[in-house]
């Protein structure tokens, strides 16, 4: 008789364990961890034991989770009210980097657009064709090691030991005006099998925030964009 035989016909008759229990009582098992036998009904109470050693664990790692996502969007709710309060576009950009910085702890960031707007600021410095397509390429946040070498020079001079990188596009009625960079010498720090939900939801947010301080306009149109002008990954 196999194994898999008896086990489906002791499923088939649960009786036997109420039926044949002292009998059931005296049959010892190897414990599998000291190798001394033990009882059945103990071998069961530890196998139990286990798998609730095993659920607590999870259970913690999903407490964990939750806490730091807690955490992560009471920040992008603070981040949020500060967009919102400022009332010209140095005053975005000076929030935006306080938040990224001193609270969510990203130690580079950059931001270039390209609006049709009156503006003195570094974050208007003309970018060359291979930003707008990645741009366009951005439908979603990227995360990795690999950006374009003009991305890494708009770190001045930290770039050769930036490790890791998060990019996503800002939009308007789906065309590109922008992109966002998050820069850090920890190459774990922006992975790519990472989450990017909140790297979407700010990319919202500040898109957003951009274009209610300037001017309505269509932004600046690049060339064809080609798969080509992507991040190079490992998979490709």
């Amino acid at each position: 008789m196999q194994a898999q035989e008896v086990m489906q016909w002791l499923q088939e008759n649960p009786g036997f364990f109420e039926d044949y229990a002292d009998e059931i009582a005296d049959i010892f098992v190897p414990h599998s961890h000291n190798g001394q036998a033990v009882s059945l009904a103990e071998r069961q109470l530890l196998t139990l034991r286990e798998k609730n050693r095993a659920i607590e664990t999870r259970l913690g790692e999903l407490l964990q989770f939750g806490e730091e996502n807690d955490v992560i969007s009471d920040l992008v709710q603070k981040l949020a009210v500060g967009l919102m309060q400022a009332n010209d576009l140095p005053g975005i950009v000076g929030t935006l980097e306080y938040h990224l910085k001193e609270r969510f702890l990203v130690p580079h960031v950059a931001l270039r657009l390209w609006l049709p707007a009156d503006a003195q600021l570094r974050e208007f410095t003309p970018v060359g064709d291979a930003v707008h397509k990645l741009a366009h390429n951005l439908v979603s946040p990227y995360c990795g090691p690999y950006v374009t070498d003009e991305v890494v020079d708009w770190f001045e001079g930290t770039g050769a030991s930036l490790k890791s990188f998060a990019l996503f596009a800002l939009r308007t009625n789906d065309q590109p005006f922008g992109i966002m960079v998050l820069a850090s010498d920890d190459p774990e720090r922006f992975f790519p099998d990472m989450g990017t939900l909140y790297l979407q939801r700010l990319s919202e947010l500040l898109a957003a925030a951009i274009r209610r301080v300037v001017p309505s306009g269509p932004p600046v149109l690049s060339a064809e964009v080609t798969d080509a002008d992507l991040p190079v990954t490992d998979e490709q």
